[in-house]
């Protein structure tokens, strides 16, 4: 039987939690709903509430797991965005597209009090691309909450002294002491290795090539490399075309035994995971 995401199987039980024995199955689609007016790809395409929706529909139709949203950019150069501001341009989505969708909603943020609004506002899950060492109360935020949180991989400079994995284990490890500490649950955790922050080109190639090391802390692993900067600098390509080099990227994880993508593109996204879930996981019988 080919495995889909209308598959009852494959749903979670708690959506909020994603529990850990649905992981492994299949690889698990996060789909990227920006609303903000200058993300690097899809900057102020989605930023009204209707057109927030319309996008949400159509990444469910093509069977995006869960929605992760965000009204901030963390594109290198972006300016801050204030809390009044990030919040006013949120909320309003989160609202409307916890109505109209059945899949459970990521918020993309690293201010503990916009997490602590998007959380009651319908979102279940907060994306910190921090990994719980930016905003100091953003860890007792999600414990508060019973929400789940993916922490990213994040620095400030491209220095590892000790080489790239030891350096991103060792922040996973602090980030996961400080989920503890919260009462944050293991089983509501999901690490994210980080394309794109504190890393170089190179660098980013090498996450790509390592990703199995970062398996054995025993919790889910998110890989984003959707369209990002490392794709452009290999392909010297605009992000409006690095499909490919995106979907290459989606097969390297899951053949890392990655658990989950970070995606722009759901309906692409989800056929090369099924095949390449096909040929690594023998999901195809």
């Amino acid at each position: 039987m080919t495995v889909t995401t209308s598959d009852p199987s494959y749903l979670p039980a708690n959506a909020a939690a994603l529990p850990p024995r649905v992981w492994g199955r299949r690889t698990w689609i996060m789909g990227i709903l920006n609303v903000t007016p200058d993300s690097f790809f899809d900057g102020g395409r989605h930023d009204s509430p209707e057109n927030a929706e319309t996008q949400a529909r159509r990444m469910e139709a093509e069977g995006a797991d869960w929605i992760d949203i965000g009204a901030e950019s963390s594109r290198p150069g972006a300016l801050p965005v204030a809390e009044d501001e990030e919040l006013r341009r949120l909320l309003p989505i989160i609202e409307r597209v916890r109505r109209v969708c059945q899949r459970p909603i990521s918020v993309d943020t690293a201010k503990a009090s916009v997490a602590r609004a998007a959380l009651a506002a319908g979102a279940s899950w907060v994306n910190d691309i921090w990994g719980l060492q930016g905003d100091a109360a953003m860890a007792g935020v999600v414990a508060g909450a019973g929400a789940s949180v993916v922490i990213m991989h994040n620095q400030r400079g491209t220095e590892y002294p000790d080489g790239m994995v030891a350096g991103i284990n060792r922040f996973f490890e602090s980030s996961l002491a400080i989920a503890a500490r919260a009462g944050i649950a293991r089983e509501r955790v999901m690490l994210d290795p980080g394309i794109g922050f504190g890393k170089t080109p190179a660098q980013n190639l090498i996450v790509l090539r390592e990703l199995g090391a970062f398996r054995h802390f025993g919790v889910p692993l998110l890989v984003g490399a959707s369209r990002k900067s490392v794709i452009g600098h290999v392909l010297n390509l605009p992000p409006a075309e690095r499909l490919e080099g995106s979907l290459a990227a989606t097969v390297v994880a899951v053949a890392a035994g990655v658990d989950a993508v970070r995606v722009h593109d759901v309906l692409a996204q989800v056929r090369v995971a099924r095949m390449a879930d096909a040929i690594y996981r023998d999901t195809h019988g």
